[in-house]
């Protein structure tokens, strides 16, 4: 069961009831934080830290492309590691990169 990943139950979507704050890394500015880890271990704490909420909300987008684009199963030990390389990028280095494959969707005008 170790390699089933984070458990949705122990890790609600994000969102913002305690009215807590942070310096969030994305934005450079105060924002309305997490009101719990969203990952597992020293990286989920510093998510929980550093990044605010809205932040979060991004960053799920971001998961479910990368997820999709490389059809990944959330629940395999692989997808795991990357998804946890790309969301340390994503928020503490100079961005995830996308799949070599990825075409962003069109905007209707």
């Amino acid at each position: 069961m170790s390699d089933c990943g984070p458990d949705p139950k122990a890790h609600p979507p994000a969102g913002n009831s305690s009215g807590r704050t942070v310096r969030c890394v994305k934005f450079g500015k105060e924002l309305p934080g997490l009101d719990a880890a969203p990952w597992p271990g020293e990286l989920g704490q510093r998510i929980f830290n550093e990044v605010s909420a809205q932040a979060w909300r991004l960053w799920e987008d971001r998961m479910k492309m990368i997820l999709n684009e490389y059809r990944l199963l959330p629940w395999q030990k692989e997808a795991q590691e990357l998804i946890s390389k790309q969301m340390e990028d994503f928020f503490f280095g100079e961005g995830s990169a996308l799949p070599p494959e990825y075409v962003p969707q069109q905007q209707a005008k």
